[in-house]
């Protein structure tokens, strides 16, 4: 079986200093500011998740003005309530479980792939490493204000309001602001999850007023359902028709509203407690599987580790500041490379051979495939993708699509491993 690439603490290597060099910024910029673009600069625009692409030239659509609050204090209140947040487990100092984080790091370079499913036993580790992913995430630009955290260079993921102000010429307010991580508890109501409409306003006064959900504070961030395959049946279509087509529609008594819901969405849970239904996990882009550890000195290890962290957590994240530092700069330099990674043609024949040799339905494992390996391509400073790369993210963009066999001994993964060399040698 192939061996996946490990992302533990200090395996992952940096990039060469020419993919880093775009990636790099002064620490002393502040949450808020003003961007001013004349004809003649360039306006570097980026896709949702901060995914670049090749700059465009020209006077900017989108004026920006200062929000009229001194920055000293707005950054103030930022390190305040960083300072009172819940202490989170850094990510590079989680031990094993690698292709879990190769999973939720590909996810993070190429939102695209569309999600991560985690299954595995209780007490693996696999809410604490979602939920350390957002300390790797860089800042993106939102509009001020906006309950949709609009962005305000890619008209596909604004809110239809600021859109409307756009059109009309009106300024915009840009901050700074870290990636939202969303938990969807398994007692949510579809309400809470896609927003209300007040119907009693909108026939009273005529104004159309719709309180956000949690679809729309996950828009451009990562939405997490832990225990997914306990979640009502209907909020998961819901989840999954949101995250396909990007946009979240509700209607109630004749009045329709739509807002922008791009986001990655991770699931996770313990396969004891029941399997989600094969259309379901279809809509997952990637499978991660996730075992106990079995060796005794690296169990040891994560105990420590886990006793260092609750003695003092502050202390033991400031001693991973260094490493998780490194693994921002990896994202954020994959990201600007991964427009540019290319795939043989030869490559993809034989990807679509693999599917169809599984008997995969749809095309969806072939989607995700090819752009799981660019993003690996692109995490490791390549711009073509090799067999290898194919090779370790093969089994967890497929795994979960093959038709179940109940007189199949044999794991799902090693099946797709098995075929895969057949087809590759």
């Amino acid at each position: 079986m192939a061996s996946t690439t490990s992302l533990g603490t200090s395996s992952i290597a940096f990039l060469p200093s020419r993919y880093l060099s775009s990636s790099s910024s002064s620490s002393s910029n502040p949450s808020i500011h003003t961007l001013s673009l004349t004809s003649g600069q360039s306006c570097s625009r980026k896709l949702y998740g901060g995914i670049g692409i090749n700059g465009t030239k020209g006077r900017s659509r989108f004026p920006v003005v200062n929000v009229a609050t001194e920055v000293n204090s707005v950054e103030q209140l930022n390190t305040i309530s960083k300072e009172s947040q819940r202490p989170v487990y850094p990510f590079a100092a989680i031990v094993g479980q690698d292709e879990m984080k190769l999973c939720l790091l590909l996810n993070v370079i190429d939102p695209k792939i569309g999600g991560v499913m985690i299954m595995g036993d209780r007490g693996t580790g696999k809410s604490t490493t979602v939920r350390s992913l957002v300390d790797l995430l860089p800042e993106i630009k939102v509009v001020f204000g906006d309950p949709y955290n609009s962005d305000p260079e890619d008209p596909e993921v604004m809110g239809i309001e600021v859109r409307d102000r756009v059109i009309k010429g009106e300024q915009l307010s840009i901050v700074l602001t870290k990636i939202n991580m969303v938990d969807l508890p398994l007692g949510a109501t579809e309400d809470r999850v896609c927003g209300t409409i007040d119907i009693e306003k909108a026939l009273t006064e005529g104004v159309k007023a719709f309180e956000p959900g949690l679809l729309a504070k996950a828009n451009r961030g990562i939405l997490y359902v832990d225990e997914v395959n306990l979640l009502d049946d209907h909020l998961v279509d819901v989840l999954l028709d949101s995250a396909a087509s990007g946009w979240n529609t509700v209607e109630r008594e004749g009045i329709s509203i739509s807002h922008p819901a791009r986001f990655i969405l991770i699931g996770s849970g313990n396969p004891e407690e029941g399997e989600l239904r094969p259309q379901l996990l279809d809509r997952f882009g990637m499978h991660a599987q996730v075992g106990t550890v079995r060796d005794a000195e690296l169990r040891v290890k994560i105990v420590e580790e886990r006793a260092r962290f609750d003695k003092n957590p502050k202390e033991f994240r400031e001693s991973y500041i260094a490493e998780q530092a490194k693994l921002t700069e990896q994202i954020t330099a994959a990201r600007s490379v991964l427009s540019s990674v290319q795939i043989d043609q030869d490559l993809k024949v034989k990807i679509s051979r693999v599917c169809a040799e599984l008997n995969v339905d749809g095309l969806r494992g072939d989607i995700v495939t090819n752009r799981a390996a660019k993003a690996l391509a692109a995490l490791k400073g390549r711009d073509k993708v090799s067999t290898e790369d194919i090779a370790t993210v093969i089994p967890n963009c497929l795994r979960h699509r093959l038709r179940k066999d109940p007189l199949e001994s044999i794991d799902s993964g090693l099946l797709v491993t098995e075929k895969f060399y057949e087809v590759f040698s």
